[in-house]
């Protein structure tokens, strides 16, 4: 199955650490957003969306990246990074990927370092995270994805 994950990580390398380790061990390839604007992404049977969250969204470069690179009727999965793990993050992302018909396949979130805001007066919080124990959950999703579709 060919996979590929697009995102972006721009203040503490929260998300690319996820990203890094799924691909470490994991046949996927990677994209930043950030550097990166437009991929065809046709050939690929699974696209995955990864962020940091900015202002309870997917980071502005993923968003832009989905709605134009994005075909029709793919399956996608998203991953994210937050400060505040309570809650959940995927409408901006789900939002432009129900547009195109896609077929969500899972969703990953785990704690990341963050020093937004008025988190810089206190030193962040969040810190040591993604931690070990989170990178190895990331691998293990993306790895169940994988399996339940090659079924």
């Amino acid at each position: 199955m060919k996979s590929v994950i697009i995102y972006a990580s721009t203040h503490h390398g929260n998300t690319q650490k996820v990203v890094e380790a799924i691909a470490k061990e994991c046949d996927v390839e990677v994209v930043d957003a950030t550097k990166v604007h437009e991929k065809d992404l046709r050939d690929f049977d699974l696209v995955g969306f990864a962020s940091g969250i900015f202002y309870s969204k997917f980071a502005a470069p993923v968003l832009n990246f989905a709605r134009v690179n994005l075909p029709r009727n793919k399956d996608v999965f998203f991953i994210a990074t937050a400060g505040n793990p309570m809650k959940r993050y995927f409408d901006s992302i789900t939002e432009i990927t129900e547009e195109k018909e896609c077929r969500e396949r899972g969703r990953y979130q785990c704690k990341g370092f963050d020093t937004y805001g008025p988190f810089k007066l206190v030193g962040g919080i969040q810190k040591g995270h993604p931690d070990e124990a989170e990178l190895k959950e990331a691998v293990e999703f993306f790895k169940g994805i994988v399996l339940e579709e090659g079924e």
